[in-house]
């Protein structure tokens, strides 16, 4: 085959000694396809350099072959949120050898956002979707499904959907730094939200409210857009106070970094006068001084097993929830005992 003639389904069944009709059961990721014999097929289309045609399957099959992303927050905050990024890689990893394109869009949420989807689905620009942020009372579910499209959720919606939802505790993580201040004895801490018109957003703040409570310790809440920017108004705000915090537990590594160059600024050692952690565990947050403590989620992870998911729905599957394994939290650097306790404990080893 010359290198400029496009490999077949036919090439690839001759290579691996089946029919076309099971090639296109391999490659289109349908059952009835034995464990070797997929992926003996799928070794010679590796080695023939195949790719989907997908005008060719588009019109064959009446699908689009793309999924869309339509995220609803400002251009400055998903620029500056490495969440993304990270969550549309794990997409393209599923993607990419599926040969679906992942057709991406930022709308402001709102009447565009709800426009953005309606010329998706105009035309069957795209098979499915993936929804993210998901809100109170989210108008989105009832608009897909009005729609006709496929999707899956990240998070549980709130009310009911159709869809499959594939989601993440994030509560546990925020207890779990919770509990790591408390048990360094910090009495006194604070939480950087996120809006609380976002789902996650606010069961994170209601984890740290729980933790707290049950804790006895003094908290404070302050809310942002999930913003670096918005972060560091927040940490001002809370450093300002008469009886400033001890500890802050921020709801993404973004606003946590940015906290603590607000810390630094004010002539406060990070962690001795402030201990700080972040949620989502970034490598930014890995590299900086001192080093960041962080809530770790698989963001690429998890952004492969929506893409699986979704193409489940596509192609007919029933409707499936899928929970993710609990966060960690990563100790590092940022987080050490208060330091009244510590001058407590060091006046103690002296006697």
């Amino acid at each position: 085959m010359g290198h400029a003639q496009r490999a077949t389904i036919a090439d690839v069944a001759r290579r691996a000694g089946v029919s076309k009709g099971l090639v296109s059961f391999a490659l289109n990721n349908r059952s009835g396809v034995a464990p070797e014999t997929r992926t003996r097929i799928l070794a010679a289309a590796s080695e023939l350099g195949w790719s989907p045609s997908v005008r060719g399957r588009s019109l064959s099959v009446g699908r689009a072959f793309a999924c869309g992303l339509v995220i609803g927050r400002s251009p400055d905050v998903i620029a500056a949120d490495p969440f993304f990024p990270a969550f549309i890689a794990g997409l393209e990893d599923a993607f990419s050898v599926s040969g679906q394109a992942l057709v991406l869009a930022v709308a402001t949420p709102g009447r565009h956002e709800a426009e953005t989807y309606r010329g998706l689905a105009a035309d069957r620009r795209v098979d499915g979707v993936i929804l993210t942020d998901l809100r109170v009372d989210d108008p989105r579910i009832s608009l897909v499904a009005e729609l006709g499209l496929s999707a899956v959720t990240l998070g549980v919606p709130g009310g009911p959907s159709p869809f499959s939802s594939v989601c993440s505790d994030d509560g546990v993580g925020i207890r779990l730094a919770v509990e790591h201040l408390a048990g360094l004895g910090h009495r006194d801490i604070a939480h950087v939200a996120g809006p609380a018109e976002l789902l996650h957003a606010a069961r994170r703040r209601t984890a740290f409210d729980v933790a707290a409570a049950e804790l006895g310790l003094r908290s404070t809440v302050v809310e942002t857009d999930f913003s670096a920017a918005d972060g560091a108004r927040a940490t001002a705000t809370l450093l300002g106070a008469a009886e400033p915090p001890t500890a802050i537990v921020y709801s993404n590594d973004s606003m946590a970094l940015a906290g603590m160059g607000v810390a630094q600024q004010r002539g406060l050692s990070v962690p001795r006068d402030l201990s700080i952690t972040g949620f989502d565990d970034t490598e930014m947050g890995r590299h900086v001084h001192p080093s960041l403590t962080s809530v770790a989620t698989d963001v690429r992870g998890w952004g492969a097993i929506a893409a699986r998911t979704l193409l489940v729905a596509v192609a007919g599957g029933a409707a499936e929830h899928i929970t993710l394994p609990d966060p960690r939290l990563v100790i590092r650097a940022s987080t050490c005992p208060p330091l009244d306790t510590a001058t407590s404990a060091a006046s103690l080893e002296g006697d």
